[in-house]
């Protein structure tokens, strides 16, 4: 009992009060980063990070950390994502949001039967092409740098998973949607093809993040981690010392050993580990919650 008290005292290397794990209300017409250098002025902390870029143009849900709980980012489980979208028929955006607009058509009211069929089609897997206007890197400059730089590029397709869509309010030419969707969707380029179905231009004029699996905004209250991670827990019938340690461990003394990321309860400390072809490899020991 001793030694296993001596090993967790000598892995204190942070500050505990400074790890922290939260959702953050970003407001609209601020981009993601300088949103986080605000709020790390408002608690006094120099190490911080967020997941899940928003745009300047949109608000809402983000998920932020600060201290080594950043390194939790990978493990959250973070689907569906909630979004409330407003759709602009009949403008045209370069961003494909409510800047950089170059033209704005009058278009006549679509009967709602019209709209709800294309809503409907608009479901399940769907293949799309990322905005150049995104947080997607080429040859490691970001796309919306290269797009701003007037850069001839192309992304590629990928694809997004729209689990649902309500038609909240349709006030010509505005149409107020909620979508759930998977992670690595895009709105905007919802939007977009949205407009390829009616045959019209058309772009976001409004984007808000509701939440993120189970994260939403709650004045910033201060969240476990362990209540949001995508990972299932695992059992080590072996010393917890030797986990601590980061010796290597034996296969055989784990409940589970199918292929895949865990996370090891070692009472004051955690750890997670891969499993992968029968071995064991460390993805972050001695965390501390």
């Amino acid at each position: 009992m001793s030694q296993s008290l001596n090993i967790s005292d000598k892995f204190k290397e942070f500050d505990t009060n400074k790890n922290r794990l939260f959702v953050a209300n970003k407001p609209s017409n601020i981009s993601s980063n300088h949103f986080l250098s605000k709020l790390k002025r408002k608690y006094g902390v120099k190490k911080a990070g967020f997941s899940g870029t928003l745009d300047p143009f949109a608000s809402g849900c983000l998920i932020v950390a600060f201290g080594s709980y950043t390194k939790f980012f990978r493990f959250l489980d973070k689907t569906p994502k909630i979004y409330e979208a407003t759709i602009w028929i009949g403008a045209t955006s370069q961003s494909g949001d409510n800047e950089n607009i170059t033209e704005v058509k009058d278009i006549l009211p679509f009967d709602m039967s019209l709209i709800k069929a294309t809503i409907k089609n608009l479901k399940g897997e769907l293949e799309f092409t990322p905005p150049k206007f995104s947080a997607k890197k080429i040859d490691g400059k970001r796309a919306y740098n290269l797009a701003r730089s007037g850069a001839n590029f192309e992304l590629k397709k990928c694809k997004m998973s729209v689990y649902s869509c309500e038609i909240l309010n349709y006030c010509h030419p505005f149409l107020s949607l909620r979508l759930s969707v998977s992670e690595g969707a895009y709105i905007r380029s919802y939007a977009e093809l949205f407009s390829q179905k009616l045959k019209v231009p058309a772009t976001l004029s409004s984007l808000k993040r509701l939440s993120e699996g189970a994260f939403k905004f709650e004045n910033e209250k201060a969240l476990n981690p362990l209540n949001f991670l995508n990972l299932k827990e695992n059992f080590y019938n072996g010393r917890k010392e030797d986990i601590l340690l980061g010796t290597k461990l034996d296969i055989n003394k784990f409940k589970f050993q199918d292929n895949g990321e865990y996370i090891l309860n070692l009472g004051e400390m955690h750890a997670i580990i891969e499993i992968k072809n029968s071995k064991i490899n460390y993805l972050w020991n001695r965390i501390e919650i």
